[in-house]
């Protein structure tokens, strides 16, 4: 259980990081003299570098355990990235320093979704992934109006250096600490390495989740993350501490999302049903910021909580597809989903800086922002559209799986 809250620690900053750089946004573009497209293109670089490294990171966990996997790239990615930052003097090293902390973040979750399916029933890893994920989340709580407090108290240089200090901390604390599970009695070996994810692939079961596994948590993080601050300075001139403080209610209800979608397949008997309505909803809020890009601080902030709330369905996802993972693919199942989870946001970060580009106005700053928001509508009514043909996974079917009673036994 240590070893769980040690890696929970390490998820906040891994969360933290994720979604930072909206609330440096006036700052980054003022002494460094970032554009909105080189901020979108440096977060961007946060998200592909954590989902390309997915697929070595499976490989790992199958192989040397969680431990190791996470210790070491938090502390050289995450820790040494935080450092880079700090010392940025153009865009290009923010962009590097981004790229280096996706890699040290990458394990981290992943790390504890292995030790939960190694360890706990099928059916409880869809609690135990939505409230880790929930918890971690708490990174984005810190990464608004404290943030943005801390940053006009110190200066961005000096936090950001503070926080590669706290990040080389909770790796040294993840080698110390966590300890790796044992592997099920009897596993089959099956695809060594990266053949793994061939087998993978070929599993037609896990096609219709991994496109609303991609697109779902995007909106969520690209809004929180990096285009509300910018949205709210050009539509409604907000300063960074009102930036903070609308990012901070969102921050809350991500977290409290993640949470209320965690027991709700087990209430409801069902995973694929729950992601569609809660996501459906999701769609709805987007869509009302798309048909009234201008409107009051009040209704965009309750927009933006309906948003974070209804956004938290990864852990529902993971469990969705979870379901259907051969033991001796649990490592590599994960990262592959969170690899399309990850990559997804990353590719929409690209995206949606190439969409605001190309849609300016000058004088109009609604012109933009109405694009982005269109787009995410159109992207996430697409990926739920496509979910609709997934087979369900009810909880307690698949708590009566082979895989299931294997696993039981070990506890």
């Amino acid at each position: 259980m240590a070893g769980i809250a040690t890696l929970a620690i390490a998820y906040v900053l891994s969360q933290f990081y994720r979604s930072f750089m909206a609330v440096l946004t006036p700052a980054l573009t003022a002494e460094l003299g970032a554009t909105k497209a080189q901020l979108s293109f440096a977060s961007g670089a946060f998200f592909i570098a954590f989902a390309l490294a997915q697929f070595a990171i499976g490989v790992s966990l199958d192989r040397f355990g969680p431990r190791r996997t996470a210790s070491t790239l938090l502390l050289l990615g995450g820790g040494g990235g935080a450092f880079v930052f700090a010392s940025a003097t153009a865009p290009w090293m923010v962009t590097v320093a981004m790229a280096m902390i996706g890699i040290g973040c990458a394990p981290v979750l992943m790390s504890s979704l292995f030790i939960f399916a190694r360890t706990f029933s099928i059916a409880r890893f869809s609690v135990l992934a939505s409230w880790m994920v929930a918890f971690g989340t708490a990174g984005n709580v810190i990464g608004a109006a404290p943030l943005a407090q801390a940053a006009e108290a110190f200066g961005w240089r000096p936090v950001m250096a503070g926080l590669g200090v706290i990040t080389i901390a909770a790796a040294l604390a993840v080698l110390v600490v966590v300890r790796d599970p044992k592997s099920p009695e009897g596993m089959e070996s099956g695809n060594a390495g990266f053949g793994g994810y061939l087998e993978l692939l070929r599993m037609r079961v896990l096609w219709p989740i991994i496109p609303l596994t991609a697109i779902n948590y995007a909106p969520t993080t690209g809004i929180r993350g990096l285009w509300s601050g910018p949205y709210l300075a050009d539509v409604y001139g907000a300063d960074a501490l009102l930036i903070g403080q609308v990012t901070f209610f969102m921050a809350f209800a991500m977290v409290a999302g993640a949470f209320v979608y965690g027991p709700l397949d087990t209430m409801f008997r069902t995973r694929k049903w729950v992601a569609v309505v809660g996501n459906t909803i999701g769609l709805a809020a987007i869509l009302y910021l798309a048909l009234n890009v201008v409107s009051d601080i009040t209704t965009i902030t309750i927009v933006f909580v309906v948003i974070g709330v209804t956004g938290g369905s990864y852990g529902l996802l993971m469990a969705h597809a979870r379901a259907f993972l051969p033991p001796h693919l649990i490592g590599r199942g994960v990262t592959l989903m969170n690899f399309f989870a990850i990559g997804g946001v990353g590719l929409m970060q690209f995206a949606t800086g190439a969409v605001v580009t190309a849609n300016v106005v000058p004088g109009d700053p609604t012109a933009a922002y109405s694009a982005l928001f269109w787009f995410y509508v159109l992207m996430l009514g697409v990926a739920i559209v496509i979910y609709l043909w997934a087979r369900d996974a009810k909880p307690e079917a698949a708590a009566t799986t082979e895989a299931q009673s294997k696993l039981e036994r070990l506890r």
